[in-house]
């Protein structure tokens, strides 16, 4: 006889549910929703094309969050409803459907729960990754080209809207830099553990055989920040840099110059764009990521003075932050949280949500104490 007891597991449910939504403000959300919804109704939104991009951007980011929300508190009731059935007809096949659900809304939950992390300044904000290759000749670049499919892959399995900026190709293989932005809800605040020193060890396919190869790659993530919040930049300080797009092998994709490198020279900040086919647009684009940086360079500086007056400078980023071995054995393992997995073609393959979440709540813990 099949006897299903899941009183337990579903009290817990209900209860870390009702955190939740306490801490997510459903009321605040459906009325930013309402208001963003009569915006987007109006008749002349689209008179500015730009503000009315950002207004329906924001609106289905909401939309998005609340149905999350909304779909998970739904699954809970349905639970309880298979579970009733299942007992009721003795049918071991509802049981089992049963237990599935029962594993999937709870790693769901720990996702939710994960996000209620995330209460940094910038953290609703997208992000803007970049990818450079470290030491390690053409294997550090072969291993940047990796990182960048993964993070695509991951936002891509999230159903996260991506748009690579620009890509600066190897000689040989692989990438010397990419740039990407992550358009979706809190991507900032995910995305920004993983950030810092990644870590390559294999038998490398471009040196001699039998060896062992290390190599590197550094992930900058910046938030993308409203151009309202955005810092004037004196023209004198920034040299502009125009040349033509280029796809891999130095093969050219664009035939005028329309790719263009700001360099903001009290700084030494360099931002390359070429994603779009038009120089006035690819200028407007890095713009918008060299205030962000810039912004957020100013943020760090003001902290690091805070902490400095406050005589407690502690590094709690360290460079090295994962290792991903695939020679001798098979592991990734973060070296901060600890999380590690043994499969490393799956997490290549975009499995991230594991060492993000674990990276999230080690990073609230280190705030916390």
């Amino acid at each position: 006889m099949v006897e299903l007891d899941f009183t337990e597991q579903l009290s817990a449910l209900r209860e870390t549910f009702g955190n939740i939504r306490s801490v997510v403000d459903v009321d605040r959300l459906e009325r930013e929703i309402a208001e963003l919804s009569e915006q987007a109704g109006a008749q002349d939104l689209w008179d500015d094309v730009e503000h009315a991009q950002q207004v329906t951007s924001a609106l289905s980011h909401k939309q998005a969050e609340l149905r999350k929300i909304t779909d998970t508190e739904r699954r809970i009731d349905d639970l309880e409803v298979l579970v009733e059935m299942a007992n009721e007809a003795d049918d071991a096949d509802s049981a089992a459907e049963a237990q599935d659900e029962l594993k999937a809304i709870q790693k769901t939950m720990g996702d939710l729960e994960v996000q209620t992390l995330l209460d940094g300044e910038y953290d609703e904000r997208p992000a803007v990754i970049t990818i450079r290759a470290g030491a390690g000749g053409v294997d550090a670049a072969d291993f940047a080209e990796m990182l960048l499919r993964m993070y695509l892959r991951y936002s891509e399995q999230h159903g996260y809207k991506t748009t690579v900026m620009d890509t600066s190709y190897a000689e040989e293989a692989g990438i010397k830099s990419a740039t990407f932005e992550v358009d979706a809800p809190y991507a900032f605040g995910t995305l920004s553990v993983e950030a810092g020193t990644h870590r390559l060890v294999r038998m490398s396919p471009f040196g001699a055989a039998g060896k062992r190869q290390t190599s590197f790659a550094a992930v900058e993530v910046i938030p993308l920040m409203p151009e309202t919040e955005a810092i004037d930049i004196p023209e004198n300080d920034i040299r502009v840099d125009v040349f033509r797009s280029s796809g891999p092998g130095g093969q050219s994709v664009n035939t005028t110059d329309s790719a263009v490198r700001l360099t903001h020279l009290p700084t030494g900040t360099v931002v390359s764009m070429q994603n779009e086919k038009s120089q006035i647009q690819n200028r407007a684009a890095a713009m918008r990521v060299l205030q962000s940086r810039l912004l957020l360079l100013k943020k760090e500086e003001e902290n690091a003075k805070k902490k400095e007056l406050a005589g407690n400078i502690t590094a709690s980023w360290g460079d090295q932050i994962r290792s991903y071995v695939l020679a001798p054995y098979q592991m990734v393992k973060d070296l901060r949280s600890e999380h590690e997995v043994n499969n490393p073609s799956s997490v290549f393959d975009g499995d991230l949500d594991g060492f993000i979440n674990a990276g999230i709540r080690w990073r609230k813990q280190g705030d916390d104490s």
